[in-house]
C-alpha cells in the first residue's frame, strides 16, 4: 500500500464532470506527477488531496486511513503540505515571518502561555525559528530574509512559497506547476531544489508541471489525465509511449 491511494475518485460540479472515477497510488519516498492537457482535472485532484474538495465519490487514503472527511488544516497536521500555482503569500511580511507561518500546526502553546512570553512561549518560538533557518539554508535565501516579500523578483517568490510549505516538515508536498512563469535558468534552480528535497528530506512529492523535459527527468511515476478521466499510469517510459497520451498532447491525425 502506498502512502497515499486515490481510489475512484468522482468530482462533480453541478453538471460538469471534473474527475471521473479516477484511481492510482502515490509510493512513500517519490516523486508522483500529475499530468494533462489544460482542463484535464489535475488541480482539481490537488484541491480533493489537500481538502480544499471533498469528492463526489471515491476515497482519498492516506496512510492506510479514509480522509475525506478532513478539512485542510487537519490534513496539514498529518503532514500535507502545498505550494499554489498562483502565489498564496503575504506580500508586506518578510521572507523570515511568511516562513513562519508554515509552522502554524506545529505549534503548541496556547493562548494563556502565550500572552507570557517568557518561558514555553519563548522556547518553542527559538526552536520553530531554527526549523525556519534551516530552510532559509536550503532554498539559499539568507540575503532576503528580512524583505517584503512583495518585493520579490517572480522566481523568488516561488522559491518562498515552497519554503513556505517546506517549513511544516511535510511528509507529503504538494506543487501546484512550481515553475510556470519561469525562465530557464529559474526552472533550472528549482528542478534542482525538488530533487534535493526528495533525496535529502525523503519527502514524498506530488508534482503538476507542464513541461515535459522536467516531468520525465524528475518522476518515478506518471498519471496522466484527460477531460477528468485517467488515461495512463506507469512510469516516464511507459507514459511516454502510451498511445493515448500522445493522442491527447498532440491530437489525432486525420486523413481525408
Amino acid at each position: 500500500m502506498g502512502v497515499l491511494e486515490i481510489k475512484d475518485v468522482t468530482l462533480r460540479f453541478g453538471g460538469v464532470l471534473a474527475l471521473d472515477h479516477v484511481s492510482y497510488v502515490v509510493n512513500k519516498g517519490e516523486i508522483f506527477s500529475l499530468i494533462g492537457p489544460n482542463g484535464a482535472g489535475k488541480t482539481s485532484m490537488l484541491n480533493c488531496i489537500s481538502g480544499l474538495y471533498h469528492p463526489t465519490e471515491g476515497s482519498v487514503i492516506f496512510n492506510g486511513e479514509k480522509i475525506n472527511h478532513l478539512k485542510p488544516h487537519k490534513r496539514a497536521a498529518l503532514g500535507f503540505a502545498r505550494a499554489f500555482q498562483n502565489i498564496e503569500l503575504f506580500p508586506h511580511l518578510s521572507v523570515l515571518d511568511n516562513l513562519m507561518l508554515g509552522r502554524h500546526v506545529r505549534m503548541k502553546t496556547g493562548l494563556l502561555a502565550s500572552g507570557f512570553y517568557w518561558g514555553k512561549a519563548q522556547r518553542e518560538e527559538v526552536e520553530h525559528r531554527r526549523k525556519v533557518e534551516d530552510v532559509i539554508d536550503f532554498l539559499e535565501i539568507e540575503d532576503i530574509r528580512n524583505i517584503p516579500v512583495g518585493t520579490l523578483s517572480y522566481g523568488l517568490q516561488k522559491r518562498v512559497e515552497m519554503g513556505r510549505a517546506l517549513a511544516l516538515e511535510p511528509e507529503l508536498l504538494l506543487l501546484d506547476e512550481p515553475m510556470a512563469g519561469m525562465n530557464t535558468e529559474e526552472k533550472e534552480d528549482m528542478a534542482r531544489y525538488i530533487i534535493d528535497i526528495h533525496e535529502e528530506m525523503k519527502t514524498t512529492i506530488i508534482l503538476i508541471e507542464h513541461d515535459m523535459g522536467v516531468v520525465m527527468d524528475l518522476s518515478d511515476h506518471i498519471a496522466v489525465l484527460d477531460f477528468g478521466k485517467l488515461i495512463a499510469y506507469g512510469t516516464p517510459t511507459e507514459v511516454q509511449n502510451n498511445p493515448k497520451v500522445i493522442e491527447a498532447y498532440l491530437g489525432e491525425e486525420k486523413v481525408g
